[in-house]
C-alpha cells in the first residue's frame, strides 16, 4: 500500500529557481532534474512552483514528466536500482538479475513510498553492453550483475572501469585510459587543442570547412552524412543565430563507443564543438548526454569548467575575436531523443517528439535556427583532422570510407570493448581482435537493435560503408554483437521487439501500433503459437513502419527481426 506523501519544503527549491530566468521554457527539464534531486521525486506543489516561475502550463509539465522515464511524479525510494534488460544484457542474464534484485529487496512493483530505501526498475538499455549484464545503482554503473548475489552489487556497488580499448591506429582513443580525463595539462601535452589553435590562428572559417570536406569525414552516428557538407550548408543558411549540438544520447543497444570518449577524452569533444562553432559562425553549443550516463555528465561538466578557466571557452577564445560557450543538457530516458529533431525538442524543454522533415536542421534546427548536430565520435574525428590534416586522415581506410572507425564488440567474444581500426578491415579480423568467438558462431548483429543479422558466410566482409552496403547490411554506429549457438535466437529477437515497443514515442501511428503488433507476433512465435500467416503479417508491418514512420526509430524497428527470418527461413518452422 502506498504511504502518505509528505508535503515538501518549498524553501529548498528557491535556490534552484533563482538560477533560471523567469519565462524560460528551455530550462524546464534541467529545473525538474534539480528539484527531483532535492526531493527524490516531483511533488505536485514543486511542479506548480516550477511552472509558475518558468511560465509553463501544468498540463505541459505533466506531459513532459510522463514522457521521460527518468522523471517521477511519485516518490520512488532514495536509491534507484536500474537493471538493464536490453538484448545484450538479457542474453547474459539480465532478466534473472532483475527478478533476483526485486526478490532480495521485497519489491514487486513501482509504487509510491516516502520511506523506502530502494526501488528496482527494469530499463531497456544503459549503454554498458560490454559489461553485460549491467545495472545502474543510483549514479554508479555496475558490471556483470548476477542473480546469485544481488545483495552484493546492490548494497556495495563497485563502479565499472573505463571500457576496454583495442585496435590500431588509436587516433581517437589514444588518450583514453592513458591520462586522467579532466587533466587539462595532460590533454595539451598529448596534442590536445592543437587543431583548435590551428583553426583560430591560421585559417578562416571557410578553410576549416574545406579541410573537413577534403577529409571526406562521414557522420558516425549511423546516417553517414558528409560532415563537411553539413557544416557548409549551416554556415550558408540565413538566420540570426547558429548553434552546434553534440549528440551524446547514445541509446542504441550494443553501442558504447561515445561513452568511452565522454568518460576517457572529454576535451576532444569540446575541441570538436568549438572548431565546428568557429567554422559555421556559431557562438553557443549544447552537449546533450543521455541520462543513463551520470559519470560522463560529471566528467564533462568538470572538463567544461577547466576549459573555460584555461581560455578555451568564453569570450575571445585563445586571444582571438571568436567567442564560444557550451552548455550541458541531460537526456531523461527516451531512446527517440537520439533522433536529431527529437533531441532539439528535449533541449527546448518539451517532450522528445521528432519533427517532420524538411525543413532540415541546417536551416531550421534548435530554436528554429541553423544548427550543426554531430555525434561524439564525429566531433572527435573533426578535431583530429584539424590537428593532423585531411591527407593523413585519408591515408588509411578505403577510398569511399577513409580514416578510422570505432567499433563496439559485445556478446559472445572473449574481450568485449571498443576497437579503433581502419575502415575496410574484414569482419573476421575485427572479431579476432576481440579474442574470437566464445563458442560456435550462430549469428552477428551489425548496426545494433536497428541493424541486421550477418552469418558465418559474411565473415570476409569489408567493414566499410560501401562494403556492407553492397552486402545489404548496415554499418550503423559501429555495433558488432556476436551470438554463439548456445544462445536462444528467439529470445534475442523477442528482446529486440520488446525494446522497440517500449521506446516508440507514440507520435506516429505506423510506429506506435506497428511495434506493438510486431511484439505480439514474436511473442506468439517464441511460445510456439504462431501461424504461417503471422510471418506474412510481420513482413507487412515491417514494410509499413519502414515506409510510413515519421523518424528513424519506426523506419528501422523491424529491420533486424525481418532480416533474421530472411536469412534463416527455417527459424519460422
Amino acid at each position: 500500500m502506498a504511504t502518505k506523501l509528505n508535503t515538501p519544503d518549498l524553501n529548498l527549491l528557491a535556490p534552484v529557481l533563482e538560477r533560471y530566468a523567469k519565462n524560460d521554457h528551455p530550462s524546464l527539464i534541467p529545473a525538474l532534474f534539480e528539484a527531483q534531486a532535492i526531493y527524490g521525486y516531483l511533488h505536485e506543489l514543486v511542479i506548480e512552483a516550477i511552472g509558475k516561475h518558468l511560465c509553463v502550463p501544468l498540463a505541459e509539465i505533466h506531459g513532459v514528466i510522463e514522457f521521460y522515464s527518468m522523471l517521477y511524479a511519485v516518490p520512488i525510494g532514495r536509491t534507484m536500482v536500474r537493471v538493464c534488460t536490453s538484448p545484450m544484457c538479457a542474453q547474459a542474464g539480465g532478466r534473472e538479475a532483475l527478478r533476483a534484485a526485486r526478490a532480495h529487496l521485497g519489491i514487486e512493483a513501482l509504487e509510491p513510498a516516502d520511506d523506502r530505501e530502494y526501488m528496482v526498475e527494469e530499463v531497456p538499455c544503459i549503454g554498458l553492453c560490454d559489461h553485460a549484464p549491467a545495472a545502474l545503482i543510483g549514479d554508479t554503473p555496475v558490471s556483470r550483475v548476477d542473480a546469485a548475489s544481488p545483495g552484493r552489487w546492490i548494497k556495495d556497488p563497485q563502479a565499472i572501469p573505463l571500457s576496454f580499448v583495442g585496435g590500431e591506429p588509436r587516433w581517437l582513443t589514444g588518450r583514453c585510459g592513458e591520462i586522467e580525463p579532466t587533466d587539462l595539462s595532460a590533454f595539451e601535452a598529448h596534442g590536445g587543442f592543437a587543431g583548435l589553435r590551428r583553426s583560430l590562428e591560421q585559417m578562416q572559417p571557410g578553410e576549416v570547412v574545406d579541410e573537413i570536406k577534403a577529409s571526406a569525414l562521414m557522420g558516425r552516428g549511423g546516417a553517414a552524412f558528409p560532415t563537411g557538407i553539413k557544416w557548409e550548408y549551416t554556415a550558408a543558411a540565413q538566420g540570426e543565430t547558429r548553434y552546434v549540438v553534440c549528440n551524446g544520447d547514445e541509446s542504441e543497444p550494443g553501442t558504447f563507443k561515445d561513452r568511452l570518449l565522454m568518460e576517457g577524452d572529454p576535451y576532444a569533444i569540446l575541441e570538436g564543438m568549438i572548431i565546428a562553432g568557429y567554422a559555421i559562425g556559431a557562438h553557443r553549443g549544447y552537449l546533450y548526454i543521455r541520462g543513463e550516463y551520470p559519470r560522463a555528465h560529471r566528467i564533462l561538466g568538470k572538463a567544461i569548467h577547466n576549459a573555460r578557466a584555461g581560455g578555451y571557452l568564453g569570450e575571445d577564445v585563445l586571444g582571438s575575436e571568436f567567442s564560444f560557450e557550451i552548455e550541458i543538457r541531460s537526456g531523461a530516458g527516451a531512446y527517440v531523443c537520439g533522433e536529431e529533431t527529437a533531441l532539439f525538442e528535449s533541449i527546448e524543454g518539451k517532450r522528445g517528439y521528432p519533427r517532420l522533415k524538411p525543413p532540415f536542421p541546417t536551416t531550421d534546427g534548435l530554436f528554429g535556427q541553423p544548427t550543426v548536430i554531430n555525434n561524439v565520435e564525429t566531433l572527435c574525428a573533426a578535431a583530429w583532422i584539424l590537428n593532423n590534416g585531411a591527407a593523413k586522415y585519408r591515408s588509411i581506410g578505403t577510398e569511399a570510407s577513409p580514416g578510422s572507425k570505432l567499433f563496439c564488440l559485445s556478446g559472445d567474444v572473449a574481450h568485449r570493448g571498443v576497437y579503433e581500426v581502419p575502415f575496410g578491415i574484414q569482419l573476421c579480423e575485427l572479431i579476432d581482435l576481440a579474442g574470437g568467438v566464445d563458442g560456435d558462431l550462430q549469428a552477428i548483429l551489425l548496426g545494433g537493435a536497428a541493424g541486421a543479422f550477418a552469418g558465418q558466410e559474411d565473415l570476409a566482409l569489408s567493414m566499410s560503408f560501401e562494403g556492407l552496403q553492397e552486402a545489404g547490411l548496415p554499418l550503423g554506429s559501429g555495433v558488432v554483437t556476436v551470438i554463439n549457438k548456445e544462445r536462444d535466437i528467439g529470445q534475442f529477437l523477442l528482446s529486440l521487439a520488446h525494446f522497440f515497443a517500449h521506446e516508440s514515442c507514440g507520435k506516429c501511428f505506423p510506429c506506435q501500433l506497428g511495434t506493438q503488433r510486431q511484439l505480439e507476433i514474436i511473442s506468439r512465435w517464441v511460445d510456439g503459437e504462431a501461424k504461417k500467416s503471422d510471418l506474412s503479417a510481420l513482413r507487412d508491418i515491417g514494410f509499413a513502419m519502414t515506409n510510413a514512420s515519421l523518424c528513424g526509430l519506426g523506419m528501422t524497428a523491424s529491420t533486424a527481426i525481418v532480416s533474421a527470418f530472411d536469412r534463416w527461413p527455417s527459424l519460422w518452422q
